[in-house]
């Protein structure tokens, strides 16, 4: 039992301002949590860091209202995509993958799967988004405030933190703490987290500059150019990597070095020669403005939680970031969490609820950590092409470079190797599946009711293709539906931090079974003369139960129940839609926790 008065008192404290702390936030004031966010550091990223936003991640910024405003401050999709290969951006092209959803048939594959579009959002703008609507809804910011350490008991956990501007340490008491302070996570440390994998297996230099690099790459304009240059195969992602942070003059580079003799001395002359040996352009000016280093970790937490204690984002997954996963999955991390907490904080649920963070979370972690790491490894083909990879001088790697040109017999042979290596990249730049196929298994959560069915698995590879279904633990298929002169997703009609009971007509039963519930949930009929209707017959096909079927939809867009056809009655729609939502929030209701 907590005895000492605390200085400060929360429902929730978030340690950490970065996508997932900042998520959080948002999403627990715009459901009505009062919260607080501690930052160590008396700014917000102050370096472009994570940036590819993908289409799941989209869903979740649109349900939580700043979609608009990523969008305006973004780099549009339409110049992400010409993923190059090359000597240097002055250099030689060796070739080209058309990514991030810009080769033909993927973009059809994402204008069908979301009415979102993914873009190029670096940290350094996205934080700003998300703290200022998080502070606008009630979050309370505090900077330059360091996590100490936290007590928990029954009843909630006493966080020690000390203001660096005064020096001195005060507590403050929260229902819940979540740790979303990134890949040396102190509060997942002291939480005792079992962590699989391991830290530091290679390391990396981010180096940020302006450039003015038009003249190399308006015409293929792309987020990343990937270099092939002696020493890239040291350490790091596998190459050197060019990426833009604004078209076209600002920009971050990516250089390996070896890991067991530690980072070289990040002097301005340093990076400089490193800027110019991937540009190739000894000419144009540059500013360099910040160099770090920093080490390719493959480790993920199996236990996102410990009691009270709740850790998302890099605190629980470390990866490189190859397929563009971090920021994604840190943002979907804290989506998956806020609406759990907000309804065992108001008594709706039990806190059995929160168990299903892990059991959800977790699994997908693991996937994306092993999938970025994976990615990295897929790099080696490009130099097996040009024999790059084993120990050569520089001249002798120009020259293979230039033997692909040759008519030779040979040469032919090392062009086919070469493109077929550059366009298994495809599992890194569009994978379309790994963004969007993540589903939650009702035999390892509770907040998902099984519905009897098998699981279908997927007919195409999971990871390059995205395939919607309406199975219980699977996100809410996307289709555009009407009403009124308004066109909207069927995901508009969702979220909001409540649950939501689909059904069409004939779906009465369901839709009173509804609102005897003690849980909130609103309803969506769709067919001819509803609420909504479906003009292009997407959803009658997308929905897979009949017009009397019912959809219970989760705050966080997952199905959590299905029924493919009408009830047998009035009180066995009641019945099985009471079960299932006794399933879902702990099977009891408790008070105020």
């Amino acid at each position: 039992m907590h005895t000492v008065e605390p200085d400060v008192v929360t429902d929730v404290l978030i340690v950490g301002s970065g996508p997932a702390g900042a998520s959080a936030a948002l999403a627990l004031s715009t459901y009505g949590v009062p919260n607080i966010v501690v930052t160590r550091y008396a700014s917000l990223a102050d370096t472009p860091r994570a940036h590819i936003t993908n289409q799941r991640t989209m869903e979740v910024l649109r349900d939580l209202g700043v979609e608009e405003e990523i969008v305006a401050k973004a780099t549009p999709q339409r110049l992400m995509g010409d993923t190059t290969f090359c000597t240097s951006l002055a250099g030689e092209e060796l070739g080209r993958v058309r990514s991030w959803g810009n080769d033909p048939l993927v973009q059809a594959a994402h204008e069908l799967a979301s009415p979102t579009r993914m873009c190029d959002m670096p940290q350094h703008l996205m934080e700003p988004v998300l703290i200022d609507a998080a502070v606008a809804r009630g979050t309370n910011l505090r900077f330059s405030t360091v996590y100490k350490s936290f007590l928990q008991d029954d009843e909630g956990v006493t966080v020690t933190v000390e203001d660096r501007l005064r020096g001195d340490e005060y507590t403050i008491r929260a229902r819940y703490l979540i740790g979303a302070d990134g890949g040396r996570s102190q509060v997942a440390e002291d939480a005792g987290l079992p962590m699989g994998g391991q830290m530091g297996v290679a390391g990396s230099i981010n180096i940020v500059f302006d450039m003015d690099l038009s003249k190399y790459t308006a015409h293929r304009p792309s987020t990343l150019y990937w270099v092939l240059a002696p020493g890239a195969t040291v350490g790091g992602i596998g190459a050197g990597l060019v990426r833009c942070v604004r078209p076209w003059n600002e920009w971050l580079i990516v250089w390996g070095y070896d890991v067991t003799a530690g980072a070289p001395d990040l002097t301005t002359e340093y990076a400089e020669s490193i800027v110019r040996r991937l540009v190739g352009d000894d000419e144009t000016p540059l500013t360099i403005k910040s160099s770090a280093a920093w080490t390719v970790n493959e480790m993920y937490a199996e236990t996102y939680s410990n009691g009270r204690v709740f850790c998302a984002g890099d605190a629980t997954h470390r990866h490189p970031p190859s397929n563009g996963l971090g920021s994604n999955t840190s943002i979907q991390d804290a989506y998956n969490l806020a609406w759990k907490l907000k309804l065992v904080l108001d008594g709706t649920a039990s806190p059995q609820l929160l168990d299903t963070y892990t059991a959800e979370r977790a699994p997908i972690g693991r996937q994306i950590v092993t999938r970025a790491n994976k990615s990295i490894g897929e790099t080696a083909p490009v130099f097996e092409a040009l024999d790059g990879l084993s120990p050569q001088t520089p001249e002798q790697l120009w020259a293979n470079i230039a033997a692909r040109k040759d008519d030779t017999e040979a040469a032919e042979k090392q062009r086919a190797k070469l493109r077929e290596a550059i366009a298994f990249k495809v599992y890194e730049f569009n994978a379309h599946g790994v963004d969007l196929n993540q589903r939650y298994p009702a035999e390892s959560s509770a907040a998902i009711v099984p519905d009897g069915t098998a699981d279908p698995g997927f007919d195409r590879d999971p990871e390059l293709y995205h395939q919607p279904t309406s199975r219980p633990g699977a996100k809410l298929p996307h289709a555009w539906i009407t009403s009124g002169t308004r066109t909207l997703s069927t995901l508009d009609t969702v979220g909001r931090g409540r649950f939501t009971l689909l059904t069409g007509i004939g779906g009465a039963d369901w839709i009173r079974a509804a609102a005897a519930q003690d849980l909130e949930i609103a309803t969506a009929v769709i067919g001819p003369g509803q609420e909504y209707e479906d003009p292009y017959g997407d959803w009658a096909r997308l929905s897979e139960v009949a017009d009397a079927g019912a959809l219970l939809v989760r705050p966080d867009g997952y199905v959590a129940f299905r029924h493919a056809t009408a009830a047998a009655s009035p009180e066995d729609a009641e019945r099985l839609l009471t079960e299932a939502v006794r399933r879902i929030l702990g099977h009891v209701r408790l008070g105020r926790v």
